[in-house]
Formats: C-alpha cells, sequence, structure tokens
C-alpha cells in the first residue's frame, strides 16, 4: 500500500469540527468509531473497522471537560494497539496540562511530565501538536513530538488585513510572552512591546507598558486565552497610554465561565484564536476564528509520507 493509503484518521469527542476540516485537507476520510459513557462516567470505545497493520492518527484536544477527553484518548490508543495497528500517532490540537511544565512552589506536581509518560505507557508512537505553552514539554516524552506553531497563521492574517509597519506594535500582555510577541512582530515588520506589573500577576493593579503604543494599532498576543483577564487588563492599559485601535490573538479559545463577560466590557477590537478548542459556551461578540486544520493536516502528510516538518514552521509569503 502507498504511505497514504496505510494512515487511517480517528476523531474522539473533544474536537469533532476541525478533525472533519483535518481530513478533508489531508484527502483521508474519517474512520468509523464509536465512544459512549455509562451512567457512572465509565468511557467505553468501539472501533469500528479494520486498523490492523494501519498508521492510525487520533485527533483530540483534551479541553473541557479535560480528564474526560484524556482518558478517551487513552482508552482509544489502547484499543488501537490491542487491535494490531502499526503505529498509534496522537494529534492534540490543544494539549491540556501542558501549563503545569515545572515546580513553582514546594510540593507541586509536574503534571505536564506525568501526561507524557500516560500516553507513552499507553502506546503513543507520536505527537503532532498546536503551540505548546512551554516548548520543553517536548523533552517529556520518549517518543517524537512535532510543536507546530501558530504565529505564521497569525502572521498571514494581519498582513492581510494590512496591520503592519511602524503604526502598529506587537504587545506581549506579560513579560513571560516576549519571545512569541517578538517572533509575530518580525513578521509584520513592527516594534514590540511588553505590560509589567510593579507586583506579581495575581496583583495587576498596577500595570505599565515597556514601549511606545501612543497613536499606534496595538495586537496583544497570548498563547492561551482562558479566564479573559489578561487580555482584557492588558487592553484597558494599552487603551490609556494612547493606543488608537487594539486587537487581541491566541492559540487556544478556552473561555471558561465570566471571560466572556470580561472580554466583551474591554476595548478590543478583533480577538482572533485558531479552532483547537471548540466552544463549549458563549464566545465573546467579536471573536474571530481561524483554521488550523490545513496546517496540522499537512503535517500529518509530510509525517506518513516520511516528509520534513520544519518547512511549516514559518509563514510564506504566497
Amino acid at each position: 500500500m502507498s504511505d497514504k493509503k496505510n494512515m487511517k484518521l480517528f476523531s474522539l469527542n473533544s474536537n469533532p469540527e476541525i478533525a472533519q476540516k483535518i481530513a478533508d485537507h489531508a484527502g483521508v476520510p474519517l474512520g468509523k468509531i464509536s465512544s459512549r459513557q455509562f451512567s457512572d462516567g465509565e468511557i467505553q470505545v468501539n472501533i469500528e473497522e479494520s486498523v490492523r497493520g494501519y498508521d492510525i492518527y487520533i485527533i483530540q484536544s483534551t479541553s473541557f471537560p479535560v480528564n474526560n477527553h484524556l482518558m478517551e484518548l487513552l482508552i482509544m490508543v489502547d484499543a488501537c494497539q490491542r487491535a494490531s495497528a502499526n503505529t498509534v500517532n496522537v494529534v492534540m490540537p490543544y494539549f491540556g496540562y501542558a501549563r503545569q511544565d515545572r515546580t513553582a512552589a514546594p510540593r507541586e506536581p509536574i503534571t505536564a511530565k506525568l501526561v507524557a509518560n500516560m500516553l507513552v505507557k499507553a502506546g503513543v508512537d507520536r505527537v503532532v501538536t498546536l503551540d505548546l505553552h512551554a516548548v520543553q514539554v517536548q523533552g517529556f516524552f520518549d517518543i517524537a513530538v512535532d510543536n507546530l506553531f501558530t504565529i505564521p497563521l497569525f502572521a498571514e492574517h494581519y498582513i492581510n488585513k494590512g496591520l503592519t509597519g511602524s503604526d502598529v506594535v506587537v504587545v506581549s500582555p506579560k513579560n513571560s510572552g516576549v519571545k512569541r510577541a517578538r517572533s509575530l512582530a518580525e513578521y509584520l515588520d513592527a516594534p514590540i512591546a511588553i505590560i509589567d506589573y510593579e507586583q506579581d500577576d495575581a496583583n495587576r493593579d498596577y500595570g505599565y507598558i515597556i514601549g511606545d503604543v501612543k497613536g499606534k494599532k496595538a495586537i496583544l498576543i497570548d498563547d492561551i486565552l482562558n479566564t479573559g483577564k489578561t487580555f482584557s487588563e492588558a487592553s484597558k492599559i494599552v487603551e490609556r497610554e494612547g493606543a488608537t485601535e487594539i486587537y487581541a490573538v491566541s492559540s487556544h479559545g478556552l473561555f471558561v465561565k465570566g471571560a466572556v463577560e470580561l472580554l466583551d466590557q474591554a476595548p478590543i477590537k478583533e480577538i482572533l484564536v485558531t479552532d483547537s478548542v471548540a466552544p463549549n459556551g458563549p464566545t465573546p461578540k467579536n471573536i474571530n476564528y481561524l483554521t488550523a486544520s490545513e496546517l496540522i493536516a499537512e503535517a500529518i502528510v509530510r509525517i506518513q509520507e516520511r516528509k520534513p516538518v520544519s518547512p511549516l514552521f514559518a509563514y510564506h509569503k504566497k
């Protein structure tokens, strides 16, 4: 069989929409599978076609409810191994628990490493993910991990909108995100600015800007949009310092309870996120989804055809 004919894609329940788009772009139909929960919460997975000898790609974001989706994924991996799949590859557009990548206080776990161990022990051969919260999480695995980047997608979006040059500034809403802001700014040929706080991030009453935003269009960038507090507070600071328009962009839009109300009150013209996480409730009124499905599909096909994935790591003008 040819490389493509020897692969099968399966979607679990976290984000079937992006899974279908990935399948369409890859030119490979989604396999037949059923997954259900018993009344006590136990999960049962049934693969409804043969996987013997095939390279299997399982598409599953470990987003809310995180533990259910993680457990469903592990069960599916085990099912594929027991059914004699050739390889089992996990495609995780959003990698839950990635924020727990270090011991920040005494007696804290490193849960990202625990999740990595669980996936490897279950029998995963390779992981494909999108914009890990911390790139060092790749090193937690003893298998290959391809971490795709969202910055090229965002760069293309803003270049097409004409948001480039010296009248634009890319703003990191906290000092830990400077590298991400600089990466986008280089594509847009724009300067960067950083929002810092007199106290730690838990107390954001005294934020100030390092850099110049006055009279400029500001693009706030972060990797995970969770409670909305980071963007909300940052947008107020940027507006106070004289920005003319404010945009916000994030790789993963989680939008936990209360986030939408907070963001709808913020002076943000557009909130841009990828479709790595399926909406689990209301979303902000000025939301704009940018699909990452074509990028992920191209990575899967390249892996299957034994071609390099590195050309996908940068934005190439068309």
